[in-house]
């Protein structure tokens, strides 16, 4: 399975509560992950065929922001 990841603003345990339900829909549950002990609070998600901009969009319209990393 293909992984993506991205550097985001989601820095506490409120935050991703947030985004969860978004994420969930997005790339379903047990499929994501936020490393809140990264400087860059890397946002993994593990699915094949994800539009990098689709998952951008929707952080963004969850009030937060989130660049792909290569």
């Amino acid at each position: 399975m293909e992984t993506v990841q991205f550097k985001t603003n989601i820095k506490c345990s409120g935050c991703i509560a947030t985004v969860t339900p978004v994420l969930n829909e997005l790339a379903g549950a047990d499929n994501w992950e936020v490393d809140l002990n990264s400087p860059d609070k890397v946002l993994t998600i593990a699915k094949d065929n994800l539009d990098k901009s689709e998952v951008r969009v929707a952080i963004e319209k969850a009030g937060y922001k989130a660049e792909a990393l290569s």
